[in-house]
């Protein structure tokens, strides 16, 4: 059995399995290994410091794989913003022909990507979200249910309403994202109406993930209930797992005269690079989200992606195609 869908097609990959930008950590190594496991790997490229680093890393997993790969440009408001444009030029002089966006305000990088035929597929946290991105003419979309790491958006609808949800209304491809981590809830995806599943976390606890042993250790002895939501005052929340760090910036964010700048300090991008880097668990944040109970070991991304098509494959096979459909409803045998 060959699980094909929509995004199998767009895509040009083997399985509906594709790794999700991550800050620091979706570098070359991780998405050549993805693409080569016959998923979609996606470099981030703001992991880079500048426009040309990403040239130079683009190139890099070039030759690490000859399978499609994307880039994640994730565009955020802030006081001094990164050079978007410079970044977005450089993905398309490279001849990517994949992105994948995020955050604030897309239309200039979707229009600037679909005017060189780039398949841009666009991440969201509402339905009315998606629907915006798809009057864009984005070409497919990740929708993050409230499980997932990240920034999980402020209506709180977890996957298993929000993706058949945005399923209804949506007519572009979509990815489920939030919560994947194995061959159910890759079925599950499918049968909520995704066409394919988006993973993170899991992707971090792999042996290509570049990132220390330790962090990986860390995300494999968590479980479901290791996470904290951060920046809800602010209109920005963000789910990281549950560390001493994460605990002061909630218990600061606690007292009602709390402004930005007391927790500043503590959520600083080198601080969470410090971690990921060293090993350190106490440095700075590490995202991660609830899926952490679903994680148990630290696979090669070829025997985790084989893995879950097989259980999926399984799955469809055995117990779904148990139940048998009769004149007026499903007979379970």
């Amino acid at each position: 059995m060959a699980l094909r869908t929509r995004i199998t097609e767009l895509l040009g990959i083997e399985h509906p399995i594709v790794q999700g930008g991550m800050m620091w950590v979706g570098r070359a190594e991780l998405a050549a290994a993805v693409s080569n496991a016959g998923g979609l790997g996606m470099l981030t490229a703001l992991t880079q410091p500048t426009p040309d680093d990403l040239r130079r890393e683009i190139d890099r997993c070039r030759a690490m794989t000859d399978r499609p790969f994307g880039v994640n440009l994730t565009i955020l408001p802030a006081v001094s913003p990164p050079p978007y444009a410079e970044y977005r030029q450089a993905i398309i002089d490279s001849g990517v022909t994949i992105v994948e966006t995020a955050g604030h305000r897309p239309q200039e990088h979707v229009e600037a990507f679909k005017a060189r035929g780039i398949t841009v597929i666009h991440k969201c946290t509402a339905v009315r979200h998606a629907l915006s991105a798809e009057r864009m003419g984005v070409d497919a979309i990740s929708i993050d249910g409230f499980e997932c790491a990240g920034h999980p958006g402020e209506d709180d609808v977890p996957g298993l309403v929000l993706i058949p949800a945005a399923a209804d209304r949506v007519r572009v491809p979509m990815l489920a994202s939030g919560g994947f981590a194995d061959g159910r809830g890759l079925v599950a995806a499918l049968a909520l109406g995704a066409e394919g599943i988006n993973m993170g976390t899991r992707f971090c606890a792999t042996v290509e993930a570049p990132i220390h042993d330790a962090v990986k250790r860390f995300l494999v002895d968590n479980d479901e209930r290791a996470t904290n939501l951060i920046f809800r005052r602010f209109g920005n929340t963000g789910r990281v797992a549950k560390n001493s760090v994460s605990d002061a910036v909630v218990a600061r964010s606690g007292a009602p005269d709390t402004v930005f700048e007391d927790i500043r300090p503590l959520v600083s991008g080198a601080r969470g690079r410090t971690a990921l880097e060293t090993g350190d668990l106490d440095a700075g944040l590490i995202w991660a989200g609830q899926v952490q109970g679903l994680i148990h070991d630290v696979p090669t991304c070829r025997d985790l992606i084989s893995r879950i098509v097989t259980e999926a494959e399984a799955l469809i096979a055995g117990r779904l195609a148990a139940c048998a459909t009769v004149e007026h409803g499903v007979e379970i045998t």
